[in-house]
């Protein structure tokens, strides 16, 4: 065990973090955009889009390449806090093929050492028609109570945790809008979407009745729901 991490770091990611608790089955939403399963001890983030830059670069479109490194600093951090055993991408590891670099298969083929741990993707559409080495696309599957998918795949008797929705609500009004990513659980479909874990992704608004907590600066507050201070875009 790395000195410094292991239990002492599990109380150090909790402290950004808030318990979300299905059916007795304890998980945490954390401040950095992921969801921590501690019985399993299991790191769940969806929609890094890596190589996005790259790909909008190909069609001529300027866009600074320092997003990858950003977002994947921030997952080995996480990783090195929580001591994993593995981590689960829930779709949209990259963005296209055309931002798939060699540099960035470089980098992806050095991950999992870097992690410290399994690395596991589950397939998501925006890495259909690609191969990356050593990293096979998974379909969606249970894990424990939990069905893991990148588009939203509501289970029977299960909790869906997927991506590919990227979250955002709108806190406060007029001039001090804020737009903020956030996790967002549909009680009628028993589905929770987690935020766009990469930095250069958008947001897409929740539907009106979902229960959602908002993340900013790797802080999150659970947002009671009926709030006035936050509206659904």
């Amino acid at each position: 065990m790395r000195p410094g991490h292991g239990v002492n770091a599990d109380r150090s990611a909790a402290a950004a973090s808030v318990g979300f608790d299905w059916r007795g089955q304890p998980l945490q939403l954390l401040g950095a955009k992921a969801a921590w399963d501690p019985q399993r001890r299991t790191l769940l983030v969806a929609d890094l889009h890596l190589g996005k830059a790259e790909s909008f670069q190909a069609y001529g479109i300027p866009l600074p390449s320092d997003g990858d490194g950003e977002t994947l600093n921030g997952l080995l951090e996480l990783a090195h806090q929580l001591e994993p055993k593995q981590v689960v991408v829930l779709g949209d590891l990259i963005h296209s093929r055309l931002g798939l670099t060699g540099e960035l298969r470089a980098k992806l083929a050095a991950l999992p050492e870097l992690l410290g741990c399994q690395l596991r993707l589950i397939g998501g559409n925006h890495e259909q028609g690609s191969w990356i080495e050593g990293l096979p696309q998974e379909p969606s599957q249970a894990l424990g109570p939990w069905w893991l998918s990148h588009i939203p795949e509501p289970r029977a008797g299960l909790l869906n945790l997927c991506g590919h929705l990227h979250p955002v609500a709108v806190v406060g009004r007029g001039a001090d809008r804020l737009r903020l990513p956030c996790f967002s659980y549909c009680e009628t479909s028993e589905r929770l979407a987690l935020p766009a874990f990469g930095r250069l992704t958008g947001g897409h608004p929740c539907s009106p009745g979902e229960r959602g907590w908002l993340v900013a600066e790797g802080a999150i507050v659970a947002w009671p729901q009926g709030s006035r201070q936050l509206a659904w875009p």
